[in-house]
């Protein structure tokens, strides 16, 4: 589908609880949770649906300030990254969003609590800039160090809908061993760099952690009315050699592939079989060994003829190349 957003949007969300972010900690959550902020599936309203403490909103909202302040959530990334650009959703918040917003990003290993991280360094990523009602305010940010938290500002109070931060995934290094890794995951910094089709929702879905919840959590493309089918391409993590794929079709019963097919390559040299035209079963995780041990740093996927998958992992070790790869990638990010 051809779109006028920015192509950063098309990155994946590194906030989202779908990934296993969390709001840790906001100023005031009085009208509506803080933990609307990072719902996957777009905000919802119902007008005149009034609760205790006002109409009730799928978004965070404050009180209305009676002294000066600033109202602050948070955010602890579920796949912590570098930031290529920053959504503010004040959707069906028209009264009552905040003028201005400002976004900050750390970095910080382990765990922190959020009095810890108040006493750590945080750097711009949005600096206070304008901000409409009822709009996606779309922010751009030039992507460099890797973030773990972000820290969401409203000057002075109000309502937003939700927090997009659009990003690159970033892999620590020592937290993932070389010799036994899924080569595919988001979380480990593999990507999707094309695809036929993403008509209902994105192949980078695919790639990420955990199960698919139901079938918008994965990829699934329109219905083909020609002999073609349809593919998604995916650079690995790092170079490495690919021992067993898991094909999972879980939640999508009618509209899961017939069959499916894999390929590798290296360095951009020609295509070779990983795994051959093989049948799939609706709503089902699919673990195949993979007969021919090559290395490789991108793999094709077909399938045939169309349809959806939930996830798609490649497990396997990566190369000394591959290392220091993600290694690279790891201290550009962080040096």
């Amino acid at each position: 589908m051809l779109s006028d957003r920015p192509e950063w949007t098309s990155l994946p969300d590194l906030a989202s609880r779908r990934f296993g972010g969390t709001v840790m900690w906001a100023t005031d959550e009085l009208f509506a949770e803080k933990e609307n902020l990072i719902n996957p599936w777009p905000p919802a309203h119902q007008a005149e649906t009034f609760g205790p403490r006002g109409q009730v909103y799928d978004g965070w909202e404050t009180r209305r300030h009676r002294e000066p302040g600033d109202d602050v959530a948070v955010i602890r990334l579920g796949l912590p990254g570098t930031v290529s650009g920053v959504v503010v959703d004040t959707a069906f918040f028209k009264g009552n969003f905040p003028p201005h917003v400002s976004v900050e990003g750390c970095a910080v290993a382990g765990y922190p609590n959020a009095a810890e991280l108040s006493e750590v360094d945080w750097r711009p990523l949005v600096r206070r800039g304008a901000a409409a009602g009822h709009t996606e305010n779309l922010y751009e940010v030039a992507p460099g160090r890797r973030f773990t938290h972000v820290r969401l500002t409203m000057h002075p109070d109000g309502g937003v809908a939700r927090l997009r931060v659009h990003g690159t995934p970033i892999a620590d290094p020592g937290l993932v061993d070389p010799g036994a890794l899924d080569l595919a995951a988001l979380e480990n910094g593999a990507v999707i760099t094309g695809c036929s089709n993403m008509f209902y929702s994105s192949p980078s879905n695919m790639l990420a952690p955990g199960l698919a919840a139901h079938q918008a959590e994965g990829w699934e493309t329109a219905r083909r009315r020609d002999d073609g089918n349809d593919w998604a391409t995916v650079r690995l993590a790092g170079t490495g050699v690919i021992r067993f794929a898991e094909v999972d079709t879980s939640n999508l019963k009618g509209n899961a592939p017939g069959w499916a097919s894999l390929s590798g390559r290296a360095g951009g040299a020609e295509w070779f079989e990983l795994l051959p035209k093989t049948r799939l079963q609706p709503d089902t995780r699919h673990r195949f060994a993979l007969p021919e041990a090559r290395e490789a740093d991108e793999v094709k996927l077909d399938i045939h003829p169309d349809g959806g998958l939930a996830r798609l992992r490649l497990f396997g070790a990566l190369t000394d190349q591959g290392r220091a790869t993600l290694t690279a990638r790891y201290e550009s990010a962080t040096g």
